[in-house]
């Protein structure tokens, strides 16, 4: 029994202790907010009756100002606290750190920006421990493109509260404009992890992979980006222009093709990928097709890159199917044509090919034994596919070559030209070099 009346008086007095605190936790809690909305709206009618008394009231100013901070009423907060800027010179009171700050960050929101940074670098004489602030004066100093004294900012901003996703965003922006790419990669990639749809951040955050020598990461997201109507043109040349280098020439076609569909391209975009898709033609042996391209390139600018020189490249490689062949085709058909040139380049003869033998599949020796009626000696033809020029060490290497072979003479081929240096070096010695128009009449000959 008396057991049963202690439980009873421990259960009289928890309920005593608990339901007073229920109330004051649960009940009162959920009055608190209420209360602060109407003690502020208090406050708000309060000021307003002190202004219609007083207009430089800066206090009731203050107030007003906060209050149309809080509901984001952008343009009436900025006024507001402007005409406490313009109070402060004459009344200490106020909080310039306080008003300056509010003042750039209205202006940032209805992208005033030249107000704006004005106020917050007014603001950092105060104070320069925060973050809104130095978040803000970043973020202005990068639209301004001014990219170094934008770094320091936005560092210090990204000290201060390392989750904050556009910090590390900017940041990230801001290291790939000064080639930065270790330092940018990381904070793009976890902004782009928190924000998936900053297409302008991914495009840059490939550009990284790129410039890291990624390509394959770069070229996921490049392709991924071509559809976007902002970035997709310029993210189209970029895929592009990786798999032309790898030789992956339909899909580059393929991304060339696909960024100039898009409207609204920049002048010098459009222009850089009619200039790639050429490039791939001209690979692909589809001439017609380049010069169509590059007539249009010199069309919209005549003055752009190589271009009149391709031109007049690609009309003697469409006339010359041979000369196409010398300079464009599978190494295959390069030895065959070679091989045809060997064994027809001295008339009436009897000429027998020895060896082949090819370098970097752009140089093609071939040894021949050649007889005629009055001699006959031991030939080595090489053969190189450049339009450019060769040098002298190029010749050195041949001369090499014909006395390891034992020839008595050589013949150097190029459909580009030689060097004051490689024709000084020959004049002593039995090489003779064939230049670009005495190729092309050799080749014309050629069936």
């Amino acid at each position: 029994m008396g057991l049963n009346t202690l439980a009873v008086g421990i259960i009289i007095v928890i309920g005593v202790i608990v339901l007073p605190v229920f109330y004051l936790v649960v009940i009162r809690g959920s009055e608190k907010k209420p209360r602060r909305r109407h003690d502020k709206d208090a406050a708000v009618k309060a000021a307003k009756r002190t202004l219609a008394q007083n207009p430089r009231d800066h206090r009731a100013l203050l107030v007003l100002a906060d209050a149309f901070f809080d509901e984001k009423s952008w343009d009436t907060a900025m006024k507001t606290y402007g005409l406490l800027i313009d109070l402060s010179a004459t009344v200490p009171e106020i909080d310039q750190f306080h008003v300056n700050l509010r003042y750039g960050l209205c202006s940032v929101q209805l992208k005033n920006y030249a107000d704006a940074y004005q106020a917050l670098v007014v603001a950092r004489t105060f104070r320069q421990d925060s973050f809104e602030l130095n978040y803000n004066l970043g973020f202005l100093e990068y639209k301004r493109k001014n990219i170094e004294k934008a770094l320091p900012y936005l560092r210090s901003a990204n000290e201060m509260q390392e989750d904050h996703i556009p910090t590390r965003r900017y940041l990230g922006l801001a290291y790939a404009r000064l080639k930065r790419w270790h330092d940018a990669l990381p904070l793009l990639r976890s902004a782009i992890e928190a924000e998936p749809d900053e297409k302008e951040t991914l495009f840059v955050l490939a550009q990284c992979y790129q410039e890291l020598g990624q390509n394959d990461h770069a070229a996921r997201i490049f392709t991924h980006l071509r559809p976007d109507p902002i970035v997709g043109a310029h993210a189209a040349l970029f895929a592009g222009t990786i798999h032309l280098k790898a030789n992956k020439l339909e899909v580059a076609e393929m991304d060339f093709q696909l960024g100039l569909r898009h409207e609204n391209i920049r002048p010098e975009i459009r222009l850089e990928l009619m200039y790639r898709l050429a490039a791939v033609h001209t690979k692909n042996q589809q001439i017609g097709k380049a010069l169509q391209l590059l007539s249009k390139i010199r069309e919209l600018n005549p003055n752009y890159k190589d271009v009149s020189a391709q031109i007049s490249r690609g009309r003697e490689l469409n006339d010359n199917r041979n000369l196409q062949i010398f300079l464009m085709a599978p190494t295959s058909d390069f030895v065959a044509l070679c091989r045809k040139v060997s064994e027809n380049y001295f008339a009436q003869a009897q000429t027998k090919i020895t060896d082949v033998s090819v370098q970097r599949a752009d140089i093609a020796d071939i040894l021949t034994e050649v007889n005629t009626a009055k001699w006959e000696d031991t030939v080595l033809f090489r053969y190189i596919r450049t339009s450019g020029q060769v040098g002298e060490l190029m010749l050195r290497d041949m001369h090499a070559r014909i006395k390891d072979v034992k020839a008595g003479r050589g013949f150097c081929l190029t459909a580009g030209g030689f060097s004051e240096g490689a024709k000084a070096f020959v004049e002593a010695r039995l090489i003779d070099l064939i230049e670009k128009e005495d190729l092309l009449k050799i080749l014309t000959k050629t069936a």
